[in-house]
């Protein structure tokens, strides 16, 4: 075979084929000249029925297809089009009349919709776009893709992820998943047992953070009758319930530093010594742990241990955030709403175009979870099947409440009422206290208690200490 010249030019990149599909002859020829001056090989076809045949003969990229179409509608053909392929991306054009088709469509996969008319360089660079998320790296082709079912994503950086994320459950490695509150750690962890040999058997998860520290050890290990007072009978440890299967450690970065101890022993023995036991007991059990908080920071202060996280971390995947996969919000916010409509029996159709502009760019720092959240009131609110801007620019407006305990929320009214005594009685403690009904060694007290100093309450403004005052 000849080598080729070290002169001879390299053969130029293939071009990305796009199909489109329009029953406008007019409309085919305009996106077609519009397509092929950008650099893309065109294809065309006039009906569902058509696309699909030009599909089985060569595919294509991507599709760019009108909503109306002869026969089966736009709808259809992607319906078609994600069951053979569903990784292709596929734009939708649609007329007023059928935007609330468009957008349920979103929830189904289709990349993103254009109204009519629509500006030539916005359809590029959402074509642009398109190819740009379809290129990363897919899944392994013998994937199952039920083992993702419930992560619901069309990003690149979703992707590659999920991919990684695959390759690792095929081991039995131990598995650190970083990321914020509400990214969806737990979800990635289901997710990573079921694409496991380990699906069959029990998936386990604990919230090391929300159980107390006199709990949390009975709770992983288990506890034997008698072992102390509540100790009815044996009890079974989630180790022990998750034998076989996977464990995970939700919020390790919270688990105080004794049942850290004892958790590394476990790892290292593969085996579990309830609680009042002297007997330890095997467990083949695959770990994967979680946490929103920096566990090398942690590490430096001393309240994580070194040996312990080098167990935890044999791979680590990090979730990003919402604000990082923009292009799921349309997905995640219609899926939201399609599961919240049947939930509370809804007729509810999608989102204004307005309004899902406005939540793919709303800054989202409670990330998954609050966009759950969000829907979850617009669905409860609408009185119209497609959601209204009005509904969506009300829920995002409304803060991340504080949530304050009842002994925060007394301390919080009492600081407060006092400092608001002192402004009236400028700082004189025996009316202030007379106002209150309290004697003024009680209301010194009380003063004390909220480091409040009288005298800073006073017009001339001398600073005496409250234990000076009470001697006049």
């Amino acid at each position: 075979m000849p080598r080729p010249r070290p002169d001879s030019p390299a053969p130029p990149p293939q071009r990305q084929r796009i199909l489109v599909v329009d029953d406008d002859a007019d409309m085919l020829r305009l996106l077609s000249l519009r397509l092929r001056a950008a650099g893309y090989d065109v294809a065309t076809a006039a009906s569902a029925e058509a696309a699909l045949a030009h599909f089985d003969l060569e595919r294509p990229q991507l599709v760019l297809s009108d909503v109306r179409l002869p026969g089966r509608d736009g709808l259809a053909l992607f319906d078609e089009l994600r069951a053979r392929c569903p990784a292709l991306p596929v734009i939708l054009m649609t007329a007023h009349g059928t935007i609330p088709d468009a957008v349920e469509a979103t929830a189904k996969g289709v990349f993103t919709y254009l109204t009519k008319p629509f500006d030539g360089r916005a359809l590029l660079e959402q074509i642009d776009q398109a190819l740009a998320l379809a290129a990363p790296a897919a899944l392994p082709a013998q994937a199952d893709s039920r083992w993702r079912s419930e992560i619901i994503s069309r990003s690149g950086r979703m992707a590659d992820l999920l991919a990684e994320a695959y390759m690792v459950a095929q081991s039995d490695a131990s598995v650190l998943l970083l990321g914020e509150s509400g990214t969806g750690k737990e979800l990635l962890a289901r997710a990573i047992h079921r694409a496991s040999p380990r699906a069959g058997k029990p998936f386990v998860a604990i919230n090391c953070g929300a159980i107390p520290e006199a709990l949390l050890e009975s709770e992983l290990f288990g506890h034997v009758k008698g072992a102390f007072t509540d100790a009815v009978s044996h009890h079974k440890g989630l180790f022990q319930a998750a034998d076989g299967g996977t464990l995970l450690l939700d919020e390790i970065g919270d688990m105080p530093p004794a049942l850290q101890v004892k958790l590394l022993r476990v790892l290292q023995e593969r085996a579990v010594r309830p609680v009042g036991s002297s007997q330890s007991q095997p467990v083949d059990v695959r770990i994967i742990s979680a946490t929103h908080r920096d566990l090398e920071a942690a590490m430096a202060a001393g309240q994580f241990r070194e040996d312990l996280y080098y167990r935890l971390h044999v791979v680590t995947l990090t979730l990003p955030t919402l604000a990082e996969r923009r292009e799921d919000i349309p997905l995640l916010a219609n899926h939201f709403l399609d599961q919240l409509a049947r939930k509370y029996d809804r007729k509810l159709s999608g989102f204004s175009p307005e309004a899902l502009k406005a939540l793919t760019t709303a800054p989202w720092p409670g990330n998954v979870r609050q966009l759950y959240n969000a829907v979850e009131q617009v669905c409860a609110l609408s009185t119209t099947p497609l959601v209204p801007l009005s509904l969506v620019q009300r829920a995002l407006r409304v803060p991340g409440a504080q949530v304050l305990s009842l002994a925060e929320a007394r301390q919080r009214f009492e600081r407060e009422y006092l400092v608001g005594l002192l402004k009236m009685t400028d700082g004189h403690v025996a009316d202030a206290a007379r106002l209150a009904q309290r004697n003024r060694t009680e209301f010194y007290r009380l003063l004390q208690k909220h480091q409040l100093t009288p005298a800073h309450f006073k017009p001339e403004g001398p600073t005496e200490p409250v234990a000076d005052e009470r001697q006049d």
